[in-house]
């Protein structure tokens, strides 16, 4: 409790504070896109519990990698050389995860492309097991984007209640924004395939990660707010050549 004092009156812990806060919430925005599209392939009844048993789980899991802070630094420690490169258990990580992101974004656009293709729908036919298999994968690439931005966090500062107070931050405003945004998503299938163009990105971008290239952040984000600004202004046409043609058709009766 005393240390706990002693942070709140130091103004380097609440600037702290305040950029983690910041930086797990863009973060959480991928892990975002990626629930609200899984769970838009829900029955509508099951979709707003998958995301708060999912999202819930996720605090539990990121709150309980926090406990083990000392562990996951170790996790950046080399483990085998390839190709002159030293590769650490997070990289392995990142590069599995972008894997996956990738994997599925892929399966996604062509299911899209081609829904009579039936058999290439990845997720199972029956509720019970769609609905296990949503909140499974939602955990798994929580952990993921956990595992990098815990490593990150501790370069920013070395004190877990700080991290604590981010992460339970950032998962509320992701409890608060999912559904606006899967309901969203969903009534605009534009927005569904660039959401998906997305994760795609954001996969190639941590294989890169593990495999030793940085990407800056900024880039990557720079460029999705401009795709998704311009998809906005793309729906503000569309619907203004719409209210034009019912104001034509409207006229000619």
């Amino acid at each position: 409790m005393q240390d706990i004092l002693v942070l709140l009156q130091d103004p380097a812990a609440w600037v702290a504070l305040v950029t983690l806060v910041v930086m797990e919430v863009v973060l959480g925005i991928d892990n975002l896109i990626f629930i609200s599209i899984l769970t838009n392939k829900l029955p509508a009844e099951m979709r707003e519990k998958a995301r708060r048993i999912g999202i819930g789980l996720a605090l539990i899991m990121r709150l309980a990698l926090l406990g083990t802070v000392a562990w996951i630094v170790q996790l950046t420690t080399p483990v085998f050389e390839l190709f002159g490169h030293g590769f650490s258990w997070k990289d392995m990580i990142l590069i599995a995860g972008g894997l996956f992101l990738v994997w599925k974004a892929t399966k996604e656009i062509h299911h899209a492309v081609d829904p009579v293709d039936k058999q290439e729908d990845f997720i199972a036919s029956t509720a019970s097991t769609t609905f296990a298999s949503a909140i499974g994968q939602i955990l798994l690439l929580d952990l993921v984007f956990s595992i990098d931005s815990i490593i990150t966090a501790v370069g920013m500062t070395p004190h877990v209640p700080i991290m604590v107070v981010a992460v339970v931050a950032a998962v509320t405003v992701m409890l608060v924004a999912a559904t606006p945004l899967a309901n969203f998503i969903e009534k605009n299938p534009t927005i569904v395939m660039l959401a998906l163009a997305f994760l795609m990105m954001i996969g190639t971008t941590l294989i890169a990660e593990g495999m030793g290239f940085h990407v800056p952040k900024g880039y990557v984000y720079a460029a999705m707010a401009f795709s998704a600004l311009v998809e906005v202004l793309n729906m503000f046409a569309r619907r203004k050549r719409e209210r034009d043609r019912n104001a034509k058709a409207t006229v000619a009766h």
